[in-house]
């Protein structure tokens, strides 16, 4: 092992985005990035920047978020990760670090990525669950909002899911997954439901989007056949509201088996 030459690190991070100003470094701010980059700066003396696989937004969680650095560490990547995780707040915790491939980036080597949004539909708020839910009173119906689920499922344009700010070159996305998962929970009166979507890109509040428009199907407001409608349009006010940036988790992000390897 050369100490001297730059190493290239895939490192895993999941982290409760409650009361930070989300992923990326910004002036007077508390960030993920920002905390990230300051504790690879306590350990090396450089300064090091930290890529995320997305910029998460403020209050938005992350099981498994993804970023690459490159930095000289003469150790192990196990190491790496037990530094790290001595240096940031508890609310911050990298899972894994791994040696990766030169010039590995963990937006542009991303294949797909998937997302969880989390609801509580009816009964009473949660004092503690609900930083990590959307509370709705009343029912959905979710046979309805699994029909409509479907019609996002596809290579279709995604502009009416886009938000205001976060433009990009091609609002077209092939959407792999948009799946309802509902379980039952102590209070007889209300239930979970989590609102899985996966797919090779999303635009800026996409997800969100997406999870205030079935909303709108589950509560009987608008049809099923809505959908289309919605996505011809390629208009954001076609759509239906955002939901609250506190029930989104980053799940998952997926990269080719040749981004990972081992170090010599």
């Amino acid at each position: 092992m050369n100490a001297g030459v730059a190493r290239y690190f895939k490192l895993t991070v999941a982290y409760d985005g409650t009361g930070f100003s989300g992923w990326q470094v910004q002036p007077n701010q508390r960030t993920i990035q920002g905390h990230l980059q300051d504790a690879l700066k306590r350990l090396t003396g450089e300064q090091t920047q930290v890529v995320g696989s997305g910029r998460t937004d403020a209050g938005v969680h992350a099981h498994a978020q993804v970023a690459s650095c490159s930095l000289v560490w003469r150790d192990s990547a196990q190491h790496l990760l037990r530094a790290l995780n001595t240096q940031l707040p508890g609310t911050i915790v990298v899972h894994e670090a791994v040696d990766a491939c030169q010039g590995f980036h963990a937006i542009r080597d991303a294949i797909s990525k998937r997302y969880r949004y989390q609801l509580q539909v009816g009964g009473v708020r949660d004092a503690f669950d609900y930083r990590y839910r959307w509370h709705l009173h009343g029912e959905l119906d979710l046979d309805q909002m699994r029909l409509a689920a479907q019609r996002l499922v596809g290579i279709h344009d995604f502009k009416s899911f886009q938000a205001a700010g976060g433009e990009r070159k091609t609002t077209v996305r092939n959407v792999r997954a948009c799946e309802l998962i509902a379980s039952a929970t102590t209070d007889d009166d209300a239930c979970h439901l989590s609102i899985e979507v996966e797919a090779d890109g999303f635009l800026y509040n996409m997800v969100r989007t997406i999870v205030g428009t079935l909303v709108e199907v589950g509560r009987g407001k608008q049809t099923v056949e809505w959908i289309d409608q919605v996505l011809a349009a390629c208009d954001r006010d076609a759509a239906g509201p955002t939901a609250p940036a506190c029930g989104l988790f980053l799940k998952r992000v997926d990269y080719p088996d040749s981004v990972v390897r081992s170090y010599d």
